[in-house]
């Protein structure tokens, strides 16, 4: 009976939540930012002028304008298009990467917070052994190891991103376990994992959505990183960070090489931090009352 009214109620508070996002213009430019992306990356083999691969030895290093909006590259090959392909591998890289990181470091976070003990003590010196290494470095080292590739790229970055969201899960853990909800959950006889994963998750989901939108734009420059230095994507499979590397060559000459891809990172970076300290406002429990 008392379960009726839920639904309604969270509505309102889904409605409320949205309110303070939208009155965030900054938020919103950076949710537009991240659709068109988005858009461009899936829509890239229907929107691209050109096949990514294509030579054409004829327009080597032209400039900006004409048939090529953004110019060519050293073999011809179209920058723009080059761009909206190289879109499908960063974002998809930072989706995955981050997906697979959400994964193992919500389990890792519940584990730790919950059951507390001698398993939380392993896991917590696991994540901060981790966390004493630099992102990028870590993620150098182990895209070395694991060998060049698109999955080895992003199972490098899940890797070092999961401590992270191990951390805000516990942490999160910690502060809910102590609460009336969850001690009422365990007097009726409701067991760990069903506590877990049905009282306690939701209730830090709105966290661990903020750290993912973070998240996500970290992934994508370090995939760029990778790249750029040869551990990531492998040529001729256009990649933002792998046509940086080739512009490096041609900064005097052609500098709209290195500008293109350079403002695309730029720009899905700074879109995906905006959006993340947008859901951050909006998810605040604190803010609710407002």
């Amino acid at each position: 009976m008392t379960a009726v009214p839920a639904a309604p109620s969270a509505r309102r508070e889904r409605n409320r939540s949205w309110r303070r996002f939208t009155a965030n213009r900054l938020a919103v430019l950076g949710l537009i930012v991240v659709v068109v992306l988005t858009a461009m990356a899936l829509l890239a083999p229907v929107i691209a002028p050109f096949d990514p691969a294509r030579q054409d030895f004829s327009a080597l290093l032209q400039r900006p304008g004409g048939g090529h909006l953004l110019g060519t590259d050293e073999l011809g090959r179209d920058t723009l298009t080059r761009v909206m392909y190289g879109a499908r591998i960063s974002l998809s890289a930072g989706l995955v990467s981050v997906l697979l990181a959400l994964i193992a470091g919500s389990l890792l976070g519940l584990l730790a917070g919950f059951v507390g003990g001698w398993l939380d003590e392993v896991i917590g010196r696991v994540i901060d052994a981790l966390l004493a290494f630099p992102f990028l470095i870590l993620a150098i080292t182990l895209a070395a190891i694991l060998g060049p590739s698109l999955q080895n790229t992003m199972l490098a970055i899940a890797i070092v991103t999961t401590p992270a969201f191990a951390r805000v899960t516990r942490a999160q853990v910690l502060a809910q376990r102590e609460l009336e909800y969850v001690q009422a959950a365990g007097a009726l006889g409701a067991g760990r994992w069903r506590t877990l994963l049905r009282h306690i998750l939701p209730n830090i989901s709105g966290a661990l959505i903020v750290q993912a939108s973070l998240a996500i734009a970290e992934a994508v420059l370090a995939e760029s990183t990778l790249s750029f230095l040869g551990l990531g994507v492998q040529p001729p499979t256009p990649s933002w960070g792998s046509m940086l590397n080739t512009a490096r060559g041609y900064l005097q000459t052609a500098p709209w090489l290195a500008l293109s891809p350079g403002v695309v990172i730029f720009l899905t970076v700074l879109a995906f931090n905006l959006l993340g300290d947008g859901l951050r406002d909006a998810l605040d429990p604190r803010g609710r009352t407002r």
